[in-house]
């Protein structure tokens, strides 16, 4: 999203990250990946829980198969694994939401290399 957030702000949207680190470990992660939007911190797990987006087992976070080859991809994109926070195995999500409180897309992720696809976070947009 932070190569496309340009196009994101121009459809009237506004990204915001919710990372699973510290405030310190957050800062970090904006000024290392130069991160351009806001990044909340939920360090205790409230917000994921409320979202009901999962955490999975340390053994299957390392060894799923499904997760080797996003791995693979992120790695030769450039991306690196930054020191891991408290709850690394927190999986991600993905929510469109508004006007108000209505949720227009949702993706909770699977595995680790489970991502939103950005073309339908835009379709979303869109909408």
């Amino acid at each position: 999203m932070r190569d496309r957030y340009d196009e994101i702000r121009s459809l009237n949207s506004e990204v915001i990250a919710v990372g699973t680190g510290s405030v310190a470990y957050a800062g970090r992660f904006v000024e290392e990946e130069k991160v351009p939007f806001p990044v909340l911190v939920d360090d205790g797990g409230e917000a994921a829980r409320a979202a009901s987006v999962r955490s999975v087992g340390f053994l299957k976070l390392v060894f799923n198969p499904k997760s080797f080859p996003g791995a693979r991809r992120a790695r030769q994109a450039g991306h690196r694994v930054h020191k891991a926070g408290k709850r690394v195995t927190q999986l991600g999500a993905t929510f469109v939401v508004g006007p108000g409180e209505q949720i227009r897309y949702e993706h909770v992720d699977a595995h680790s290399a489970d991502h939103a696809p950005l073309d339908e976070v835009l379709a979303a947009l869109r909408t």
